[in-house]
């Protein structure tokens, strides 16, 4: 049994709903592998999806992870954008921070940033994880890019208050710097084995296209439409 740690949005408390057998199996999960751009009009500005495993796609790839998820859902809703998968398995805040100018390289008019998860499996301090993603906001605000945050919760392998304070950095980021925060995209995916891989860990196709449902509304209201 993997265990699992689903994050009540209401309280400041985690709530642990399964037991701990297999935890070491979940940092397995975030290994290395890059992911690819999802295609798109070639010209079109770019909606920059930075993210771990969750965004590459692993076990299921790119092709069906959840930007290429958006990609479909921008195009049938008159939307031009290219979504740009920047998912790197494996892909902590500190990493992600030194791939930072590449992702955000041309015409971006959207980061969706979706990292922190293989922070929490580390322990990486709170303050450290709030210094990377405060970086990485503040480069993209400085560029005209709008972005979309997406929360992430930590197992409780570092203790309950490690896990509480990672939940609110999130929180506090998307109040300093005014953008949205989508809730932890694996609040109501991980508990639910039709949406999983076999590792418990990883969302599959179903599950990549809940992702998506969940980031939709935080991300429509950035995005212009075509003219």
């Amino acid at each position: 049994m993997v265990a699992e740690a689903v994050f009540n949005r209401t309280s400041s408390a985690p709530l642990l709903t399964r037991g701990h057998a297999a935890l070491a199996g979940l940092a397995l999960a975030f290994v290395c592998g890059l992911a690819v751009p999802a295609s798109a009009r070639v010209g079109a500005p770019r909606i920059v999806a930075l993210g771990d495993s969750l965004t590459s796609g692993r076990g299921i790839g790119q092709k069906l992870a959840y930007p290429a998820v958006l990609q479909q859902r921008l195009t049938d809703s008159g939307y031009d954008y290219e979504v740009v998968n920047a998912g790197v398995s494996g892909d902590t805040t500190a990493g992600a921070l030194r791939r930072m100018d590449d992702a955000l390289d041309g015409d971006v008019e959207v980061l969706i940033l979706a990292l922190g998860a293989n922070d929490g499996l580390r322990g990486v301090r709170v303050e450290q994880l709030t210094a990377n993603l405060s970086r990485i906001i503040e480069e993209a605000q400085r560029r005209d890019i709008r972005v979309v945050l997406v929360g992430m919760d930590a197992l409780p392998l570092h203790g309950w208050a490690y896990s509480v304070a990672f939940h609110r950095a999130y929180e506090q980021l998307a109040a300093r710097y005014h953008v949205p925060l989508v809730p932890f995209v694996l609040l109501n995916v991980m508990t639910d084995p039709a949406l999983m891989q076999r590792d418990r860990v990883h969302p599959n196709e179903a599950g990549a296209r809940a992702i998506a449902e969940i980031i939709w509304p935080y991300l429509e209201p950035c995005l212009r439409r075509s003219a």
